[in-house]
């Protein structure tokens, strides 16, 4: 019924506007005159092609003609455009505009659905709600004649359109900003391109995706499942999947809220062959090196931050570092993308109000941004990122948008008189009204005031003040006539004058309450350092000097500013604690060199080595965290009992502070598991701690392949208020390895056949652990659930890698070692949850003494800088020796990572990844004094100082500058507290 009304609407339009091919039913057809001649104006091609004195012909809509001596028809409407300058009416590339229901649930799909739908709720389309490429937003549409003044006030004659809902959102229109056309003619594009996008839809409750790596994991499935579809392979009909093989062709928008995730959307669009367009944050400059490498063209929101208000000093030191400097830097990220080369279109998308629009341009531009490159980025790159010649740009044949403007469009002072869409004419501030502004002597009944005249056209005020003090006055400029009263005292006087010269002298009569005429005149001030020849300074007043703190990497507190070098460093006559055989050797000497360990030994020498003495000073293996969920965006994919095909190496996070921490700990190697939400969980990632580098470089080379299982409360949801998701209980935990394990032998087995088979990336990753291609690191705390998992990998010819936790297994720790499972646990932490009440401190002795390889982990951000502490309890509970003890941080957790051959001991050929202490590594004492990755130092306590002294004096300087700015009138944002989201294994994101 929708599309019948749509469709009908349509025909009225075209009723209204007597489409050429109408019938005529009575009366005589005519046809109106629609060529217009613009001429001696200074006309903007394109952004880099420009005409002086030049005219531009136009007909039907469309250009016809430009140039200098262009021909003019008889019958041609001729307009005079001396002084004035004509632009190309800029894209809107990034709107919602004319689609009241696009309205989001909100927020990314990071956050578990409350009401738990698991099922998709429509038949005949794709299996997850949120995906939903056959959305056509056609019968939607509905033209918003109050957002399109709005955009058409801000210069723009197109908008490209889209219903911002899904992670598969479907195709967009392109429609002209004509309000007095109808969509017959507005509509120049009915699938302008194809968007996508993290986000949940609002149309659906489906559970799946609750994070970001899910979302990015049912990506990938949808383009497996599209090729799949697009060879005849699959027996149903899916209208979703061929809506999304029918779009390929179009230009992909991916729209995202950060840079984090900006690269994660070029990821997958690589993996797949599709360079997306990328609506980014504003913030690229932030990891512009990286921002470049995707080689994508860019959609720039042009939002800034407001100020904090820093006036309450308490409210004030919940401001991060980080959220003061963006403030601060924001202006710089088109200047910065600019000089880098990257392709960028502009976007009202995100401004509260687009009234902001020209003076955020205006402000970046005072950054250092372009004016040709700003022209460029509204005008030629978003044609070309639709592919339509027709639009941005006054070439022949185009469109006929364009705007008439006082002069250059990017000054604040430049008045846009008219905006041409399709040919036809939108009046925003009527040219022949005379531009009054400035600042004016005026002189009535012998007295002299001070006049000063401000805005635009039509809404052109003044105010009035004598010897520095308001004076009480009203006073309206229309046709040409300047009215005045005057207010001083009880005494009125009217003015009543025009202007009548260029130089904007004004003069008129005055009377005063008696009704006795005079005279008045006003003449414009000339500033004081204006000469003969030479144009005044603004105002007189000095520019104001813009100051740019620097970008850090990450661009935080601590953060640095350039990236530590592979260095040759020589530790001499320092205690080295090996972790291997060789034990602890007093007064040795460690060269590292090219990111390795060269030598050990006593005497040792190296030309151009960096010397450290060690003496009274400890040097070991950098820590190990066997379980840790630092340095990541999302933790948990619990929307399925099932999660293998998710991987933690999708949202690693460099900018995460806890990296820092934790190298200051001396922790250099994290594996990042998944949560415990489900029985079969994600794949790990597992990174060294580089503190600035990006999330590439800080997941290991080549690194084994991990996934996380978990058995217990978590997974049976005993604490969820609202779990409705299988399994509910622990046999049914059992029941669901089984289950998935047998598809996946099924999988594999078709998959090895040579047959044509589906690829299925949860099915891929099961099958890599039936044939010991990937590792388990399974969640575990009861000892009927631990042997419960040993059975089951048994039956399908594998073994468990690691229990994690594994808080009871010292009741299990034979029937561990016969498995060939190792245990990562803690020190010291009991009864936490009911299943943890048969916990004690000596487990990991018990389980060491028993055979099994033991590691002490942290599942806690604040434990995992203290681990060398944690190791030393081992030693009190349990009687471990120090050595052995330390080996449970360093060499241990290495084995089970499968890196021992790379990291956790202090060997020749080893990565140089080493710590060197100021005392004893297991002391309450002892401090980090350097953190060593690959011979780069990564931590240095000296430095560490230095920066905490750095990071005051930078506060104190962004305050002061917050504070100019609330003093200076400017709006202000309140402070809020900041919620750091702590994650182990049952966080829900």
């Amino acid at each position: 019924m929708r599309k019948l009304l749509f469709f009908f609407s349509l025909f009225v339009a075209f009723s209204m506007h007597s489409q050429d091919y109408f019938p005529t039913d009575s009366g005589v057809k005519t046809t109106e005159n629609t060529t217009f001649a613009f001429t001696n104006a200074t006309i903007y091609v394109t952004h880099n092609k420009v005409v002086k004195k030049g005219t531009l012909l136009i007909k039907d809509g469309k250009v016809l003609s430009i140039g200098k001596s262009v021909k003019i028809p008889s019958g041609t409407k001729t307009i005079d455009l001396s002084g004035k300058t004509i632009y190309p009416s800029f894209i809107e590339i990034y709107s919602d505009f004319g689609l009241a229901n696009s309205n989001r649930q909100g927020g990314q799909a990071g956050f578990r659905s409350r009401t738990r739908q698991y099922e998709a709720t429509r038949e005949g389309y794709y299996w997850n709600d949120h995906i939903r490429p056959e959305t056509n937003p056609i019968s939607d549409f509905k033209f918003d004649s109050k957002k399109a003044k709005d955009l058409i006030n801000a210069g723009f004659g197109v908008v490209n359109t889209h219903l911002n809902d899904g992670i598969v959102q479907g195709n967009g229109l392109l429609i002209a900003l004509n309000p007095n056309s109808s969509d017959a003619y507005r509509i120049l594009d009915t699938k302008s391109a194809q968007y996508l996008s993290f986000n949940k839809s609002s149309k659906s409750n489906q559970a799946y995706p609750s994070s970001r790596m899910g979302a990015m994991a049912l990506l990938r499935q949808v383009y497996n499942d599209a090729d799949w579809y697009a060879k005849g392979n699959m027996k149903n009909k899916d209208l979703s999947l061929e809506a999304f093989n029918a779009n390929k062709n179009l230009h992909q928008i991916f729209e995202t809220s950060n840079v984090l995730d900006a690269l994660r959307a070029d990821k997958v669009g690589d993996e797949f062959g599709v360079q997306y367009t990328i609506v980014g944050s504003g913030k690229e400059f932030e990891r512009i090196n990286d921002i470049k490498a995707t080689n994508a063209n860019f959609i720039i929101p042009i939002n800034f931050s407001a100020a904090f208000d820093v006036s309450n000093p308490l409210l004030t030191e919940h401001i991060s570092l980080g959220d003061m400097r963006r403030w601060n830097q924001e202006p710089t990220n088109l200047s910065v993308l600019s000089k880098n080369g990257i392709n960028f279109a502009l976007t009202t998308h995100t401004l509260k109000s687009i009234n902001a629009f020209h003076k955020n341009i205006q402000k970046a531009i005072k950054y250092g941004f372009d004016k040709e490159k700003a022209l460029e980025a509204l005008t030629t790159i978003p044609a070309n990122i639709l592919g339509n010649s027709s639009i941005g740009n006054l070439n022949t044949g185009s469109y006929a948008n364009f705007i008439i403007t006082s002069g250059d469009v990017f000054d604040p002072k430049t008045t846009i008189h008219e905006n041409w869409v399709q040919g036809d004419k939108n009046v925003i501030n009527d040219m022949n009204i005379k531009d009054i502004t400035g600042d004016y002597m005026l002189t009535v009944n012998d007295e002299n005031y001070d006049l000063s005249i401000t805005g635009k056209g039509a809404k052109q005020s003044g105010s009035i003040k004598k010897d520095g003090k308001k004076v009480n006055a009203k006073f309206s400029f229309a046709d040409d006539w300047v009215t005045i009263t005057l207010n001083e005292e009880d005494k009125y006087t009217r003015m009543l004058g025009k202007v009548i010269n260029a130089s904007n002298v004004m003069q008129g009569d005055a009377f005063d309450t008696k009704g006795d005429k005079t005279s008045w005149s006003a003449s414009k001030k000339v500033a004081a350092t204006e000469t003969k020849g030479k144009p005044a300074k603004k105002g007189g007043k000095k520019e104001k000097v813009l100051t740019v703190v620097p970008v850090s990497y990450p661009n935080i507190g601590f953060g640095n500013y350039t990236q530590p070098k592979t260095q040759t460093i020589l530790v001499k006559n320092v205690t080295v604690w090996t972790s291997e055989d060789e034990g602890i050797l007093e007064n040795t000497d460690v060269l590292l060199k090219n990111g390795k360990i060269t030598k050990i030994g006593k005497g040792l020498s190296a030309g151009g080595a960096t010397v450290i003495d060690g003496t009274g000073k400890h040097l070991t293996a950098g820590i190990i965290d066997e379980h840790s969920h630092i340095a990541a965006s999302s933790i948990n994919e619990g929307a399925q009992n099932s999660s293998a095909e998710v991987t933690i190496e999708d949202v690693v996070d460099p900018n995460d502070i806890n990296i820092y921490r934790n190298i200051s700990g001396g922790t250099t190697t994290s594996q990042i598991l998944h949560g415990s939400a489900n029985p079969i969980g994600g794949r790990s990632a597992i990174i060294k701690l580089k503190w600035g580098e990006n999330a590439e470089e800080m997941i290991y080379d080549n690194s084994p392949k991990f996934i996380k299982f978990a058995l217990g409360e978590n997974v049976k949801q005993s604490r969820s208020t609202n779990g409705t998701r299988f399994p509910q209980t622990r046999m049914g935990v059992e029941q669901v390895f089984i289950d998935y394990f047998t598809r996946a032998e099924e999988y594999d087995a078709l998959k090895k056949s040579g047959k044509p088979y589906r690829k299925d990336a949860e099915m891929e990753t099961l099958a890599e652990i039936i044939n010991s291609e990937r590792y388990i690191s399974c969640h575990s705390y009861v000892q009927s659930e631990i042997n419960m998992l040993m059975k089951v990998a048994e039956k399908f010819g594998f073994t468990i890698n690691t229990f994690t936790h594994i808080l009871e297994g010292y009741k299990v720790a034979d029937k561990m070692k016969e498995h060939g499972v190792g245990g990562s646990t803690f020190s010291d932490w009991w009864a936490y949850k009911y299943e943890v009440n048969d916990a004690i401190p000596y487990n990991a002795a018990i389980m060491h003494d028993a055979g099994v390889t033991v590691a002490i982990n942290s599942d806690d951000r604040e434990m995992s800088r203290r681990l060398n502490q944690e190791a030393a309890k081992t030693v009190k509970y349990g009687g471990m020796t120090e050595l052995e003890a330390w080996k449970m941080v360093t060499i241990n957790p290495a084995k089970l990572l499968h890196i021992d051959d790379r990291v956790g001991s202090i060997k020749v050929g080893k990565d140089a990844d080493v710590v060197l202490w100021s005392d004893h590594p297991m002391s309450i004492y002892a401090k980090v004094e350097k953190t060593i990755i690959e011979g780069k130092v990564f931590f240095d306590r000296n430095e560490d100082i230095k920066k905490r002294e750095a990071i005051k004096e930078e506060r104190s300087k962004l305050i002061n500058m917050m504070l100019q700015e609330k003093i200076g009138g400017a709006k202000t944002q309140t402070p809020r507290k900041r919620i750091d989201i702590d994650f182990h294994c049952d966080t829900e994101i």
